[in-house]
């Protein structure tokens, strides 16, 4: 539901004469408000239990999209990316917590897949819906989308009971093990984590906040063709992510996480400088690949530090969220300077960075 918003960021521009910088500022106050906020949800939800917060994430999204579809001004649109930021951080780590408790151990990369994959594949739904709903009726249609989050609350309650349940009848069972590493190589180990979150979440903000002016500019395609390879790449995304987990599971998550951001180096070269026909299959093999990454990495750090679920999936979806707002909002600014085109090209040289995962332990 919240890639709603981005999927109707030509209409918002055209509609409020906005520019690139501005665009990347809506992302921004979203991913901000949604980055601070998950760190600190998860650290008391490991701490408190609050089985029915997902019920009030999926309330805040709702109004949020509701604000967003009658918002007549710009800044009504950023306090609009608020509320939904706030639905997304009260979500995410509650969420990865329950998905973790529903698999058995040999099992926790594909689970925190599943649980990722509906958020892909929402987000690869979005350009679709602005194509076939929201752009030939307007920008009021949003509030038709705004009941899916309206009537998911009863199934989010639901979900928090069996969770209370779950936890009243093993909270005396479960014992926390401990980490097998020293604090100094954890600290290590998240830093080098972080490094690889950094490459993966500019890069994806990047291809999927401004992937459509991208391709109208480069290609001269209409907006509504641009939404269809925007579509192709967030499935390809949605897909990686439910391979992702598995493959960690069978292959060990620390190859997976190298070849999944080192591995698309030669596709994201080369990306500015192919046709329009290449440049969909290129962006397919980047989302696949690059999106098989972070179902690794979280399932990677939770394991680095037991008992602390909650925690680790709030500050690294927290960081991710953040990140992105942050790159969104720096490469409108250069876009605006230097043009689409020559930021995606240096954005290109990001995935180098998956060097780094060789030093993980």
């Amino acid at each position: 539901m919240q890639s709603i918003m981005i999927a109707v960021y030509p209409m918002l521009k055209n509609d409020f004469s906005l520019t690139f910088a501005q665009i990347g500022l809506i992302t921004f106050v979203y991913q901000l408000s949604a980055s601070i906020l998950q760190p600190m949800v998860g650290l008391y939800t490991d701490r408190k239990d609050k089985p029915y917060s997902i019920a009030i994430a999926m309330f805040c999204t709702f109004i949020g999209l509701v604000s967003l579809a009658f918002a007549t001004s710009y800044y009504w649109i950023l306090v609009s990316a608020v509320l939904i930021g706030i639905g997304s951080s009260i979500f995410h780590p509650e969420a990865s917590r329950i998905a973790r408790l529903s698999a058995s151990k040999e099992k926790y990369g594909l689970a925190q897949s599943i649980f990722q994959i509906g958020g892909n594949f929402g987000s690869a739904v979005g350009p679709l819906i602005a194509v076939w709903l929201i752009l030939p009726n307007g920008q009021h249609t949003i509030f038709y989308i705004s009941l899916l989050a309206l009537f998911s609350i009863p199934i989010a309650i639901y979900i928090g009971s069996w969770y209370k349940k779950y936890h009243i009848n093993n909270q005396n069972k479960s014992t926390i093990k401990k980490s097998n590493f020293s604090k100094q190589k954890i600290g290590l180990t998240l830093g080098i984590l972080l490094i690889l979150i950094f490459s993966k979440f500019v890069y994806m903000s990047g291809i999927s906040n401004y992937l459509m002016f991208y391709l109208t500019h480069q290609y001269q395609i209409s907006e509504e063709m641009a939404q269809y390879h925007l579509f192709y790449f967030l499935i390809s995304v949605a897909i990686g992510t439910i391979m992702g987990g598995p493959l960690g599971d069978r292959f060990g998550r620390k190859s997976i996480i190298f070849a999944s951001i080192f591995g698309i180096i030669p596709f994201t070269l080369a990306l500015p400088y192919v046709n329009i026909e290449t440049s969909i299959v290129f962006l397919a093999i980047i989302g696949f690949m690059l999106a098989s990454a972070f179902p690794a990495i979280v399932v990677y750090a939770q394991e680095l530090i037991p008992g602390k679920v909650g925690t680790i999936s709030g500050l690294f979806f927290g960081i991710a969220f953040g990140l992105a707002g942050i790159a969104s909002a720096v490469l409108g600014y250069f876009i605006d300077i230097y043009g689409v085109v020559t930021i995606y090209k240096v954005c290109s040289y990001l995935p180098i960075l998956g060097l780094f995962a060789f030093f993980l332990p």
